[in-house]
């Protein structure tokens, strides 16, 4: 296997075809500039949260403490990633079939509160 290198990384286009098949430019959920940043910067960064690359600058290990956490993002790469994690590890809200509310269970009525149709009076107005 070969060994991944910085350079290629930033020129290797990132995307993610499982939550944004469409790009994420097309997706509404980034802005024009944060697309670009997260397309050209994402490969290097998910490389070095993955530990496949050691990180050699200064500006690698700026871009891990803020993917980690460990400090707030400055660079548009550094927003742009946190702005997608927060977007993919986000908890689904429903779902295309309901929203799995558990069923009521009816409960049972006693013989002595059953409605008889000689109970019912209805009137109707003419």
């Amino acid at each position: 296997m070969s060994k991944l290198t910085r350079e290629f990384l930033v020129q290797r286009m990132f995307s993610d075809a499982k939550n944004y098949p469409y790009g994420f430019s097309r997706s509404g959920d980034f802005s024009i500039s944060e697309s670009k940043a997260l397309s050209e910067y994402g490969c290097l960064i998910a490389a070095l949260v993955d530990g496949q690359l050691q990180p050699e600058t200064n500006e690698d290990n700026e871009l891990l403490a803020a993917a980690f956490g460990k400090k707030e993002p400055e660079s548009a790469a550094e927003k742009a990633w946190v702005k997608y994690q927060k977007r993919i590890n986000r908890p689904k809200l429903g779902s295309v079939y309901g929203n799995h509310r558990p069923a009521v269970v009816e409960e049972d009525i006693e013989d002595d509160e059953t409605i008889e149709q000689d109970d019912l009076e209805v009137e109707i107005d003419d």
